[in-house]
């Protein structure tokens, strides 16, 4: 196309940066054909890291006010990454403007503002509106959900995720927005989100959890005279402590439609490992693994094996995975892809849609704001589980 359209991020922290990265190499994976992408705005409250991420990536300018891209017309389309209480105002009025919007999960601090633009959604057909899922466009996961679907594991019957973080593993990371709100806003929404919606990508819907356990182990944390990013202050010398209100670690089971069990577990105080999650899907006629930290590969057993030579096999992202022949300009196995790239497919699919590429000559639409709702439901499910001493706790009736 020969039209262009314009971006801005908002927030400029770890994950708004990889925002920015993504926007600027969308150009540049899949195919030709869709608009070109104006890198317009970066707008963060802490003007140097604004202006830090506006100079590295390439965009045009630094602003310090959110409302200056609402407000600016030449601006199309706007990633949101925020502090989750921030989601519905800031979504609300550039939905309002026009603008089509990418927002970071989880989608809000609460389920009545998860709701609300969730309804903003649906009364706005005319934009585009995504939930930030980014591992439906990992390469490895996507070729375990197509081993699933095309019965190659044959009757799943268990999946066994995990995410497991380090970053408020130190009592004196300082007080953050993660650390305030409900039970199953903590972990579990944070990093625990993304494994209810990869679990429900491979396997289908859940229609019930029990088991559910919450644990907040570390109390109160400092209060920064500074400004905060995930696990760092500027100043914590001398800080008074607020209490942490919600969840350290949560695990919990599920029952998928098709009848497959799941069983999940999420932390931010996994001493050691800064970034892990691991996926393991059982099927009766065979079973498949997935380790980020390893993402360029998955592991794979199966009843193709001859006789007596069974046993977990390594194979290594190619370009017979989704996502990964174009998005790559090193596709072959070995090279592997990153938790990057999948922000990078992510932005083209999210494009595509906006572009009015038709899905079936497309990646997969993006997650919704019904999506990200949907998964907040399921997390406060799973602490209403853990509230009533693990009893189950009905979400079919989410499934409509």
């Amino acid at each position: 196309m020969d039209t262009t359209l314009s971006v801005a991020v908002i927030g400029a922290g770890m994950a708004g940066t990889t925002h920015a990265n993504a926007w600027r190499q969308v150009g540049t994976v899949f195919d030709l054909g869709l608009p070109k992408v104006r890198l317009a705005a970066i707008a963060d409250a802490y003007e140097p890291f604004a202006v830090d991420a506006a100079e590295r990536y390439g965009y045009e300018k630094a602003v310090t006010d959110w409302r200056d891209i609402a407000d600016d017309p030449s601006i199309d389309m706007v990633s949101i990454v925020v502090g989750n209480a921030l989601h519905r105002e800031i979504a609300e009025a550039m939905i309002r403007a026009g603008k089509h919007v990418l927002c970071e999960k989880p989608l809000a601090d609460t389920l009545e503002n998860a709701k609300a633009m969730a309804e903003a959604e649906a009364a706005h057909p005319e934009v585009v509106t995504s939930t930030g899922f980014t591992y439906r466009r990992n390469a490895a996961v996507a070729e375990i959900k197509k081993l699933v679907d095309t019965g190659h594991l044959g009757e799943v019957n268990h999946i066994n995720a995990r995410y497991w973080c380090d970053y408020g593993c130190d009592p004196s990371t300082p007080m953050a927005w993660r650390y305030a709100g409900p039970m199953g806003s903590g972990a579990l929404g944070d990093v625990g989100s993304h494994l209810i919606d990869t679990a429900e990508t491979i396997c289908g819907r859940l229609v019930s959890v029990s088991g559910g356990a919450m644990v907040t182990a570390i109390k109160e944390r400092p209060v920064a005279k500074g400004h905060v990013t995930r696990g760092t202050a500027l100043d914590t010398s001398d800080a008074e402590t607020a209490p942490v209100t919600n969840d350290d670690v949560a695990s919990f089971t599920g029952v998928f439609d098709n009848g497959a069990v799941g069983t999940f577990s999420a932390s931010r105080i996994a001493w050691g490992m800064p970034n892990a999650m691991m996926i393991d899907v059982h099927g009766s006629r065979g079973r498949a693994s997935w380790d980020l930290s390893r993402t360029g590969e998955i592991m794979v057993d199966d009843a193709c094996a001859p006789a007596g030579l069974s046993g977990p096999r390594r194979v290594l992202v190619n370009p017979t995975f989704p996502y990964f022949e174009r998005g790559s300009s090193m596709a072959f196995g070995g090279v592997g892809c990153t938790q990057i790239e999948q922000f990078t497919y992510q932005a083209y699919a999210f494009l595509q849609q906006v572009a009015g590429v038709s899905e079936a000559d497309s990646l997969p639409r993006c997650a919704t704001f019904a999506d990200g709702y949907r998964e907040m439901l399921i997390a406060n499910a799973v602490a209403e589980s853990a509230a009533n001493g693990g009893a189950a706790v009905d979400v079919s009736r989410f499934n409509k």
